[in-house]
């Protein structure tokens, strides 16, 4: 199944969607079998060749929710709030929604050069950060197939 959804971001559309398609505008989420995957609800381990991805402040602070989890079990450095940290993937989600859309767009180009590496994205930036998932959902559409995404995201692409 193919979802579609338009992007409304007029800076980032190709950034944030991928590739633009034939559909006027709209962009693609490939929701076939290979990507069947999803990120589970709680991430207690991971395989070789996995990072853990989570929301983070941009100073660093892993106090709580998934960037204390990524402190305590996955490698994220204290004091690293973006980027690669560890076996994991810091996207700063608590300097404002534009920041976070930055942070999404570095990750994705991050997610591409790194084909070999599997990605497992949690829910970011709709627990203490405060944004809303069908805000954050989109910024995702166009991922490449090495990102596994949580099923609120996927059940936000298939609400639109």
């Amino acid at each position: 199944m193919i979802a579609r959804l338009a992007v409304t971001d007029a800076c980032h559309p190709p950034l944030l969607a991928g590739a633009a398609d034939d559909t006027g505008g709209m962009f693609a989420f490939d929701d076939s079998p290979q990507r069947a995957r999803r990120t589970p609800a709680v991430v207690t381990e991971l395989a070789d060749g996995e990072v853990f991805v989570f929301g983070s402040n941009a100073s660093g602070h892993h106090g709580a929710g998934a960037a204390r989890a990524a402190f305590e079990n996955f490698g994220a450095e204290w004091g690293v709030g973006v980027g690669p940290t560890g076996r994991s993937y810091a996207i700063d989600t608590m300097s404002g929604f534009d920041t976070m859309i930055e942070q999404i767009v570095d990750f994705l180009d991050y997610a591409r050069a790194h084909p070999d590496t599997t990605f497992l994205v949690t829910p970011i930036g709709t627990g203490i950060a405060g944004h809303k998932v069908e805000d954050v959902a989109p910024l995702f559409q166009g991922a490449p197939a090495n990102v596994v995404l949580p099923q609120v995201f996927v059940d936000a692409f298939d609400a639109q």
